[in-house]
């Protein structure tokens, strides 16, 4: 979707990211938390965890070096978060 010129939508975008990263995230902790649980949470699953985490920091790191917006560098974390929440919502 691409970004308004108008600096007053450009104040939001920001915000909202984050409360969008800040839903899909909790979300991802309560199905990856009940798989853990319940015992179902496979190795791969545990694997991806961890290199997910790793790809978006890298991501995040080389925005954030670039000068890139606030955007940009939460970018990938949202990505990565918003696809686990509907990966897992439907296991």
């Amino acid at each position: 979707m691409p970004m308004s010129k108008n600096p007053a939508a450009l104040s939001f975008a920001f915000p909202f990211m984050m409360g969008r990263l800040a839903m899909a995230s909790w979300e991802t902790i309560f199905h990856r938390t009940r798989m853990m649980v319940d015992g179902s949470c496979t190795i791969a699953e545990y694997q991806r965890m961890v290199a997910e985490k790793m790809a978006a920091a890298q991501l995040s790191t080389f925005a954030m070096m670039t000068g890139r917006s606030q955007e940009a560098v939460i970018a990938p974390y949202l990505r990565t978060a918003s696809a686990n929440a509907r990966r897992l919502r439907s296991q």
